[in-house]
């Protein structure tokens, strides 16, 4: 992490409050692809970890950015891709990524 840096998170049941109220947020799933046509947050992008440093253009920097991974390991790598490539935006990582989002959320969304 970039020195200094706290990485902001949000819980699954935050999440889904924000997602349920409307709020204008980008979900952004940096697992790979093959994960993320296994089982996906809806409304979630893909945007695998290798591929953000050149789909950063790809992200609205007016509106909250809720990244996620599997359980939370990559997620802060990517919140340090977005900062230090100067990423204006607001961002989140969200704690116990997918599978926090199954055991909390939704138990349809497959636990692998």
């Amino acid at each position: 992490m970039i020195t200094g840096e706290v990485v902001e998170d949000i819980s699954a049941a935050e999440l889904k409050e924000l997602l349920d109220s409307g709020e204008a947020i980008q979900l952004i799933d940096v697992r790979d692809a093959g994960e993320f046509a296994f089982a996906r947050i809806p409304g979630a992008k893909s945007i695998p970890l290798a591929e953000l440093p050149g789909r950063i253009g790809e992200l609205d920097p007016s509106r909250l950015t809720v990244i996620h991974c599997k359980m939370g390991g990559r997620s802060p790598k990517a919140i340090e891709i977005l900062r230090k490539s100067g990423f204006p935006g607001q961002i989140r990582c969200l704690r116990g990524g997918i599978t926090a989002w199954s055991n909390e959320i939704d138990p349809k969304v497959p636990k692998y």
